[in-house]
């Protein structure tokens, strides 16, 4: 069975946005009316039911919507939304269809768009509203706002999505063709948990069991017998096994993408990430798609973005094995989601005012190392300078006994570096960005030497840096491979190397090769041919402190936060058959491999 404690980690995220860095707040204090269990019905009749929480004062107030399939009810939603109501604000949290209270069949992402549509409008209606809806909430509570923007609807006035996805295939279900296995299979199970319930309740009646005897007999539920195993899925979680059976971005994951629609998006945002969040490119990709692709003037210029340490891998001074200090907690709770809708809504100059008086930069990030909150002018910092650090070896990078090098320097003529992938042996996930069962797979930074002891990682690392030096940015890794099978995966990890040996790991990648040309259409090896491929490592903020060690990690395998190639060519999701695959690295002057950083330059830094 699912951990509860898990679980409820993974809720706190939905209400979560960080707290105000000091900006000038409205000064309001009201005191609360709740109003659980209120109905409304969607375009199609089915009734959906909200918990209100608004000032007990006339006149009218901006609306902030949450809606979740996590329980509307919880401590998560409740405490957030008692404390936003104090501030001037109607809260409004809504269980999505086929979720705990609300009528309707479950299915994810498939309603929210024409049902957060129906929301808004009938939020924005309500006797003590003034007609604007602001949204809030992370993970899905985010993917509801990001579907109910792309809708459109007239009374939506913002909204601040919290650690969630830009694409539901790439970013959330898939990885660069990888299946995100362990976040796929817990995200599941979470989920069919209240689909049981429901099951369960809409077959309980006394009266069908009160004629049994003896009465020792007595059926306590009346279904002859609940799905077990994987007949359980396909009845409780079908859509698991519609995630497997769409391996590329086809029509079924384009139907509710949201890259597809950033021009359909005409409100200013705040999005809110975190590193070692499991949907950070997310977060980034919709910043910067709706800046650049936005509906309106109004949403091109309103994108917000607020990255801090953590997200789905948790939030506070120490994530992982890593303490962060003081500086991680500026941002807490959910008095940023106040800051954003009292300077969008009530005209308040606090640190999301872009102009005027105190005005602030648009990009705020937590920077690693130097453990630190810096303001940007945008993402990507402009100042970042992409620099290239080559991958040398004498032939033998593998472990961390290897020869394997990084540096500034292109190579010349250097032998290839080889490893024997064996998919009944995968290189193991230590932390990263997982999600949702800390108690059984603990996320974030962790020290990452267990898995650099093995031949079948590839390390290469640069010398000790002499001076700090600041990576902030997009990272990627050009590799020049071939291997023995006709499918393979390669995966990239950025580690910073303490002077003690403690190896932490940034961010990771892996690129499932059939899918190196196209997330649309896959495309098989030539066993032994050469072939140029980029592994998206997604992006970091790091100071590299004096004396550390810059360190790249190259394998095919990181599981079981992904599922593992099996590299014969076949379906992933249908079959159980593998073969071990020699994978190979070129890096010389014809195939110079490369990990690409983006550097900010500060006074007196050196390149290693």
């Amino acid at each position: 069975m699912f951990q509860r404690k898990s679980l409820h980690v993974m809720l706190m995220i939905c209400a979560v946005a960080l707290s105000t860095p000091g900006g000038v707040r409205a000064q309001q204090n009201y005191a609360v009316v709740t109003q659980d269990g209120v109905s409304m019905k969607t375009r199609d009749g089915v009734k959906l039911y909200a918990d209100i929480y608004r000032p007990k004062a006339d006149g009218k107030f901006p609306v902030i919507l949450m809606r979740t399939p996590y329980d509307k009810s919880t401590g998560w939603a409740v405490g957030p939304a008692y404390e936003m109501a104090t501030h001037g604000y109607v809260v409004i949290v809504q269980d999505v269809r086929g979720r705990y209270t609300s009528e309707g069949e479950w299915y994810p992402f498939r309603h929210e768009s024409e049902d957060g549509y129906d929301t808004i409008e009938w939020a924005a209606a309500l006797p003590f509203s003034n007609g604007k809806v602001g949204m809030t909430g992370g993970s899905y509570v985010g993917a509801t706002q990001m579907l109910s923007a792309i809708a459109h609807p007239p009374h939506l006035a913002g909204i601040c999505p919290v650690v969630t996805a830009s694409n539901y295939h790439d970013g959330w279900t898939y990885q660069s063709g990888a299946l995100e296995q362990w976040f796929d299979q817990n995200w599941a199970t979470q989920l069919a948990t209240n689909t049981m319930w429901r099951l369960i309740a809409k077959n309980t009646n006394a009266l069908v069991g009160a004629p049994v005897l003896p009465l020792t007999h007595y059926p306590a539920f009346n279904y002859a017998a609940l799905p077990a195993g994987a007949d359980a899925t396909a009845q409780i979680a079908p859509y698991y096994l519609d995630w497997l059976a769409h391996p590329s971005y086809d029509e079924y994951w384009k139907q509710w993408s949201i890259e597809e629609h950033f021009s359909d998006i005409r409100v200013p945002a705040l999005h809110i990430g975190g590193w070692y969040d499991i949907f950070l490119t997310g977060t980034l990709r919709n910043y910067m798609g709706i800046k650049a692709h936005g509906g309106s003037e109004e949403a091109r210029n309103g994108q917000r973005l607020l990255i801090q340490i953590g997200g789905h891998a948790g939030f506070g001074r120490r994530i992982g094995d890593v303490e962060f200090g003081d500086e991680a907690l500026k941002f807490s709770s959910t008095q940023v989601v106040l800051d954003w809708y009292d300077y969008l809504f009530k005209g308040v100059q606090n640190e999301f005012a872009t102009e005027g008086a105190g005005a602030g930069k648009p990009v705020h990030i937590f920077v690693m190392g130097a453990n630190k909150y810096e303001e940007e002018s945008d993402w990507p910092p402009p100042q970042a300078k992409t620099t290239r650090y080559f991958l040398h070896s004498g032939g033998s990078a593998n472990s961390l006994g290897g020869d394997g090098g990084l540096s500034t320097t292109p190579p010349k003529k250097e032998m290839p570096d080889k490893f024997t992938y064996d998919p009944a042996n995968p290189v193991t996930t230590i932390g990263g960005s997982l999600c949702c069962d800390a108690v059984h797979y603990e996320p974030g930074p962790r020290d990452q030497r267990a898995d650099e002891n093995r031949n079948d990682v590839l390390v290469y690392s640069t010398k000790p840096v002499g001076e700090d030096m600041e990576v902030t940015g997009p990272v990627t890794l050009e590799l020049w491979v071939k291997s023995s099978a006709v499918d393979s995966d390669f995966t990239a990890k950025l580690v910073d190397v303490s002077p003690d040996g403690f190896a932490m790991n940034l961010t990771d990648g892996i690129l499932r090769i059939r899918y190196r040309d196209s997330q649309e259409k896959p495309t098989l090896m030539n066993p032994g041919q050469v072939y140029k491929i980029s592994v998206d490592l997604w992006a970091t903020s790091n100071v590299f402190k004096k004396g550390h060690v810059l360190r790249l990690e190259v394998s095919s395998s990181n599981f079981p936060r992904f599922d593992r190639n099996l590299n014969t060519g076949a379906e992933q999701a249908t079959s159980r058959d593998f073969i071990s695959a020699t994978n190979t690295i070129l890096h010389d002057a014809e195939h110079p491999s490369a990990l690409l950083l983006p550097v900010i330059a500060s006074g007196g830094a050196t390149t290693p």
